[in-house]
């Protein structure tokens, strides 16, 4: 019984992880790129705070209203970021970003990973927000650093009453420190805000390159805001029509076959294979590692490891294949008792920074997600799916608890964002990955279906997003972007 209760939602911020880590070294619209370009930026634009990644990049903040209802009402500001296109001359317009979560900040994101979208950042003005909620955005915060590592480390109880009661004190903890903006971050609004975007840069209609969770919001828009679409990528499909329980459901088998898949091609592309040769024993060891260490935790320095903390180092890793390799050495390396590794991609799946703080995206993740639907199954569903699933998915059943984790938020949620129809729009790129573990590929044709003005772009391939994985997927997505050329339907990379 895992309480990974917040960890395992739609989508990761790190949806776009193999794009940052590129960065760091791993039928048309109809319309001609004059009918992009920009009128009148309105924002107060200004050099970021100078770091490493910063360098070139200018910030502003959108002030938008905190309720829509009440236009006049308190205000709440948008943090945004902009990297200036490098072939201005032929320049296209703005091209806005979300990289997923929910919950993801798009500001430090496109800072880290702007190199990864060099060829549209020469015609495109390349922009990034965090959305309400998130980080600099009214970032929602419910635990304090030492809280989160407590509550992160907590072995499960065994008992429906305890679980539901220690959720319940996280959801207590986020509406006493955020209650004033928690029934303001759902979809919908997030989707207003990027309406305000379009409308402060001076764009006619919105470019985007949506990721992850980002192609829920980019749906929600083209829903909204369909003749204001321009032209629109939503790469790593969610499915918004999806229930909690499957969704929990269809995400743990997701990263079982992942996990499954990493062991056979560590099996077969390595000489020696650390975990052996034969991926169903190899699946015995590590969860006998998980199981050992629900057990007795061990330790990483000052810091405590649990199975449930390990359980998200793995998890963290099949996001991109290109962390498999890593994997392999922090499950080695557990097995000899150095938990290190697993520690450190725990951190990275948590949103833990260095000196002990945690970004927002724990605290905005079940903000948003609860707010986005009036599905509430009770825990004790939830605890009876992942029985269910412990023989189809027995390293990441137990991650299926969390679906039962708006049942105890305390603001009703709207299906407003489950409703998705962007009839009126220009054509829209949804890109699916076959095997991606997060947003399961069956995902992609549905949102495709659901939105109606889509074509479906495939990679047969493995990790979560397929753009910066294929040149076959880069050189569709861009030439669509850069040109309006539109995928043939069927397309498959």
């Amino acid at each position: 019984m895992s309480r990974s209760v917040w960890r395992v939602a739609l989508a990761r911020f790190l949806g776009a992880g193999c794009l940052v880590m590129a960065a760091s070294g791993c039928g048309g619209t109809g319309l001609s790129p004059a009918g992009y370009a920009s009128r009148a930026d309105t924002l107060p634009w200004h050099q970021c705070e100078e770091t490493s990644s910063s360098a070139g990049f200018e910030c502003a903040t959108l002030r938008v209203p905190l309720d829509y209802a009440k236009p006049q009402g308190e205000k709440i500001g948008i943090a945004l970021i902009r990297l200036r296109a490098t072939d201005p001359s032929h320049r296209i317009g703005s091209l806005l970003f979300n990289f997923g979560g929910p919950g993801g900040s798009g500001v430090t994101t496109l800072a880290n990973a702007a190199s990864a979208f060099s060829v549209l950042g020469r015609r495109y003005d390349l922009v990034s927000f965090d959305p309400r909620g998130v980080d600099r955005s009214s970032g929602i915060r419910c635990l304090s650093g030492p809280q989160m590592d407590q509550y992160m480390a907590r072995e499960p109880s065994g008992s429906t009453a305890t679980e539901t009661r220690l959720v319940s004190e996280f959801a207590e903890g986020c509406e006493r420190n955020a209650g004033r903006i928690l029934p303001y971050v759902g979809t919908v609004n997030a989707a207003r805000d990027m309406e305000s975007i379009r409308q402060a840069l001076g764009e006619s209609r919105l470019n985007y390159l949506g990721f992850s969770y980002g192609t829920h919001l980019g749906a929600v828009y083209a829903t909204q805001f369909p003749k204001k679409v321009g032209r629109m990528v939503l790469d790593a499909a969610v499915d918004p029509s999806v229930g909690m329980l499957d969704m929990a459901k269809t995400q743990a088998l997701g990263f079982q076959k992942a996990f499954d898949d990493y062991l056979a091609d560590c099996a077969r592309t390595r000489t020696s294979c650390p975990l052996g040769a034969d991926p169903p024993a190899a699946t015995q060891t590590v969860i006998k590692l998980l199981d050992d260490l629900g057990r007795n935790p061990g330790k990483a320095g000052s810091r405590v490891v649990t199975e449930d903390i390990a359980r998200a180092g793995v998890t963290q890793a099949l996001y991109s294949k290109l962390t498999w390799p890593l994997l392999t050495e922090a499950i080695n390396e557990g097995r000899k008792g150095d938990y290190r590794g697993l520690l450190a991609l725990a951190d990275q799946y948590a949103g833990r920074q260095p000196d002990g703080t945690y970004s927002t995206l724990q605290f905005s993740l079940p903000a948003v997600l609860c707010a986005d639907t009036t599905d509430r199954p009770s825990v004790a569903q939830a605890e009876d799916l992942a029985k269910r699933l412990e023989k189809q998915s027995p390293i990441f059943a137990s991650t299926a608890i969390s679906a039962g984790s708006c049942s105890v938020w305390p603001v009703p949620g709207d299906d407003a964002a489950r409703r998705i129809n962007a009839t009126g729009s220009g054509t829209i790129v949804v890109v699916g990955t076959t095997n991606d573990p997060a947003t399961p590929y069956q995902w992609a044709p549905r949102l495709a279906a659901q939105l109606r003005t889509a074509v479906l772009l495939t990679l047969k391939g493995e990790g979560h997003g397929a753009y910066g994985q294929s040149a076959c997927i880069d050189n569709s997505v861009n030439s669509y972007l850069l040109d309006g050329k539109v995928p043939a339907r069927g397309t498959r990379c």
